[in-house]
């Protein structure tokens, strides 16, 4: 079963991811992934949205380029038709090799991702497990983890005002978590992971 993992900004997909993993379950980070593609495609993207984007050490500034194409739907196009191709045949590779392999046979694998709905095996998702948390939760986390202004935490949160509705179509099972504070949060959130596991097992 190919499994889905996703959940605004700052709600606690990763940390749901990790869990998962230490529960067993092969997780593709797939955010962690698109890192990887970006510098595959680093000529292309350098060629598309200028030489400036690119490190003293020749490496690609992501954050610049996030802040390039952000707000700017026909930037931002342009720069997933460039990575997400890749991205996709990355992804496929991986559930392949895990399919494949004589140890991970017949198993289950998790598919990590922000975007999770861009994702070329989306379809194929049985279920989906999509993490949520409180918006003030997110915020101060956000400010925490990232050290956004507040500003530019409020614009992230606007991006993902559609979020769950790119999921009311899926005939995959969705799945959600709650993760919704600071204090005790972690062992809630592996209860709940927990009982998906029993429920897929």
């Amino acid at each position: 079963m190919i499994i889905g993992l996703t959940g605004k900004y700052c709600a606690g997909k990763n940390f749901a991811g990790s869990l998962l993993e230490k529960k067993g379950l092969p997780v593709l980070d797939v955010d962690k992934l698109g890192y990887q593609v970006l510098e595959i495609k680093k000529t292309e993207i350098l060629a598309r949205f200028g030489n400036d984007l690119q490190n003293a050490d020749l490496t690609l500034n992501r954050k610049a380029l996030g802040q390039r194409v952000f707000g700017k739907p026909d930037e931002l196009a342009a720069l997933e038709a460039i990575v997400h191709p890749e991205a996709n045949r990355l992804t496929e590779e991986w559930i392949a090799q895990k399919s494949g392999s004589s140890e991970t046979q017949g198993a289950h694998c998790v598919i990590n991702a922000a975007l999770l709905h861009k994702s070329s095996v989306f379809h194929r998702f049985e279920r989906i497990i999509i993490v949520t948390a409180p918006y003030l939760t997110r915020f101060f986390r956000a400010r925490r983890r990232d050290r956004l202004s507040w500003t530019e935490i409020i614009r992230r949160f606007n991006s993902q005002k559609d979020f769950n509705s790119q999921y009311l179509s899926i005939k995959a099972e969705i799945y959600k978590v709650e993760n919704p504070s600071s204090l005790g949060t972690y062992k809630a959130l592996e209860r709940q992971i927990d009982k998906f596991i029993e429920g897929i097992t």
